[in-house]
């Protein structure tokens, strides 16, 4: 699909032009640009995202998220605000008044609202100590073109023009003036505190998480920017010390569970028999109380047979663990001849960051949008905002960009990753071999661009209704129906495996595309027919090897996290410090996986290359293997059958 770009004689024949192998790369000299119409599909997506951002921040304002408005559309702590139709307080300069004040704390959604610098620090039970509080303190707690020191007792009202007394003494929350609770009248202040806690959740959850993420976002930063070099080392560890690492773990496995099983016996043995009277028995060491040595038992008994089946396990995977720690130095081999696989991850880090931050800004203006206009649904004239049909629509669509683009970012790293190590592999005289991870990302911008937009709109297609099912899920909580709850999680698990699936059957495609050129459902044909016939040994590389990796991202996840709780706690700043820690969890656990991917790419993609350079060659003179010798002997002591793939199967 797609026209021809124009071919070049490829490095590889001028490399390997003294050997008589069948080299698959050779067939890429006359290649052509595949799958054009996603590419196109997605710029045209890219297009209308680019008319959403320009559209919300022209008619947008993300600081109402953060600093709120009066009832006079005047965003606070704003120099310039626009002036409203029919609204003569709007377009007034707010500069150093961040906080909104609400002149009636037992019905705010109703009553009207100004800017104000503080928040009143003392309670002012009638309009003479509000006159006093304002000649004090220099802040007029009315509204803008009313004059407290003439105003009179009957102004004073929820609908303003002056606040309804009695002021609570407040604190601001999210920029809002908050009541503190009032002992000498607690039962009130409950129902007042009740009523803001219904004022923010109409406000929305989505702007506390602003604010928080707002506050300490440099913070965020910094911890992302420690994730990164907790993860890079965790690579040069699993570079260097591959079989250390792997055996280690095995060994751990081995030795928790015997330990765990024999302090579970050693509990049992100490407890008192059934028959004797005790106040109290304790758990050694975590000194927990119990009742029933019956209890122990049966759990010593489990734990013996979970321990015997997972010896057994592992007895019976020793030649595939022995296998994944061969996989994973011959990986190190390539590591060493391209190192700039190292840092590919960081590039992907650094899009995934910036298109995140620029998601979130836009995000952000698209929940302020909204033609304002004058209203008196409250009694008082105030601003409404009022949105359109068609701008309601843009969120879901932003979200959407969100899932396709972060897609696309990662499959772009999988291409340029897979294709490089094929520009490795199948070359002979390796030492030649001149930035095959430069030859692989212009590969990727001249010719498959529209593959990987394929292979990510794919994988959008089946996360898009497994999202919704979830938060439909999440609706019907309340529900009693247990069948359509057992439903939806049916469905949205099987869409979940299948999403891992495609993922998978993707990223072998990248390098099947990598090595011949070709388009995308032909190289996921390919990739799905050298899956298949090899299916144990993917089995054993992707429990084995893809469980150390796993403990690898787990590791650097909790490192960040540590280091975040410890760090953001002591801001008094924070709100829920809690949101920043998720925040900073789910980005380290990104991270992680970008850099630790590169082992598990450079796996798949080594075990793709060996099976086409199976296919394609027999070992005798003149069709030797591009394999080294090791690797060779590493896939032959695991099985007995090499990985042959039927020539005429795949028509070459």
């Amino acid at each position: 699909m797609g026209n021809c770009c124009g071919g070049e004689e490829s490095d590889r024949d001028k490399l390997d032009g003294s050997k008589t192998s069948r080299n698959p790369l050779s067939a890429r000299k006359n290649i052509c640009c595949t799958d054009v119409i996603f590419l196109l599909l997605l710029l045209c997506f890219w297009g209308l995202l680019g008319f959403i951002a320009v559209h919300s921040i022209i008619n947008g304002d993300a600081k109402r998220l953060f600093y709120g408005y009066d009832s006079f559309g005047n965003t606070c702590n704003q120099q310039y605000n626009r002036p409203i139709e029919n609204l003569s307080l709007s377009g007034r300069n707010t500069l150093g008044k961040p906080n909104v004040f609400f002149m009636s704390v037992s019905d705010p959604l109703e009553s009207m609202q100004v800017c104000v610098s503080r928040c009143p620090n003392e309670t002012l039970r009638d309009f003479q100590a509000v006159k006093r509080f304002t000649q004090k303190t220099n802040i007029s707690l009315c509204r803008y073109d009313v004059d407290v020191e003439k105003a009179t007792e009957d102004m004073f009202t929820k609908t303003g023009p002056c606040p309804d007394v009695k002021v609570y003494n407040s604190f601001s929350l999210l920029f809002r003036c908050v009541p503190y609770p009032d002992k000498e009248d607690f039962n009130s202040s409950q129902k007042i505190i009740k009523k803001f806690v219904e004022v923010f959740e109409l406000d929305d959850l989505f702007r506390k998480v602003l604010n928080d993420v707002y506050v300490c976002w440099r913070e965020m930063l910094a911890l992302c920017g420690i994730a990164v070099i907790i993860a890079f080392l965790v690579v040069l560890i699993m570079r260097f010390l591959a079989s250390i690492v792997v055996w280690l773990i095995v060994i751990l496995a081995i030795i928790g569970s015997l330990v765990g099983t024999g302090f579970l016996w050693w509990t049992w043995f100490r407890l008192p028999s059934e028959g004797v009277r005790v106040e109290r028995s304790h758990i050694p060491i975590i000194n927990v109380d119990v009742k029933n040595k019956t209890t122990f038992l049966v759990f010593s008994i489990t734990a013996s047979v979970l321990t015997v089946i997972l010896l057994l396990i592992l007895l019976v995977m020793r030649k595939r663990i022995a296998l994944v720690v061969a996989l994973f130095h011959e990986a190190g081999k390539c590591l060493v001849a391209i190192p700039l696989l190292l840092i590919q991850p960081l590039w992907t880090f650094v899009a995934l960051f910036a298109f995140l931050v620029y998601w979130v800004w836009i995000l952000a203006y698209i929940a302020t949008l909204g033609t304002p206009a004058a209203s008196r649904k409250f009694g008082f004239d105030s601003v409404e905002y009022k949105l359109d049909a068609f701008p309601k629509q843009f969120w879901w669509i932003h979200v959407i960009g969100l899932i396709w683009t972060s897609e696309f970012i990662l499959a772009c790293q999988q291409f340029v990753i897979a294709s490089a190590v094929a520009n490795w592999y199948f070359c002979h005289d390796k030492k030649r071999l001149s930035c095959p991870l430069g030859g692989a990302v212009k590969v990727l911008i001249l010719h498959h661009l529209g593959s990987i937009s394929l292979g990510s709109f794919i994988i959008t297609l089946v996360k898009i209704p497994r999202y919704i099912l979830m938060y439909i899920q999440e609706k019907c909580k309340a529900s009693d129906n247990a069948c359509a709850k057992c439903c939806l999680k049916s469905c949205i698990c099987c869409l979940w495996c299948l999403e891992k699936l495609l993922k998978f059957l993707n990223q072998n495609a990248y390098t099947i595309i990598a090595i011949e050129g070709s388009n995308f459902c032909s190289a996921a044909q390919k990739a799905f027919g050298i899956l298949t016939s090899n299916v144990l040994r993917v089995a054993a590389i992707n429990s084995v090897g893809a469980f150390v990796l796993f403990l690898g991202k787990v590791g650097v996840m909790a490192s960040t996290c540590a280091i975040a709780i410890v760090w953001l706690k002591s801001m008094e700043t924070l709100h829920y410090f809690a949101i920043p820690v998720l925040f900073v969890s789910v980005f380290s656990f990104l991270i992680a996986h970008c850099f630790l991917s590169v082992y598990e790419m450079v796996v798949d993609a080594l075990l793709m290359c060996f099976c086409e350079d199976s296919s394609i060659n027999d070992g005798s003179p003149g069709r030797e293997y591009f394999m080294s010798t090791s690797l060779k002997k590493s896939f032959s002591e695991v099985t007995e059958k090499t990985c042959l793939i039927e020539k005429d199967e795949f028509g070459i």
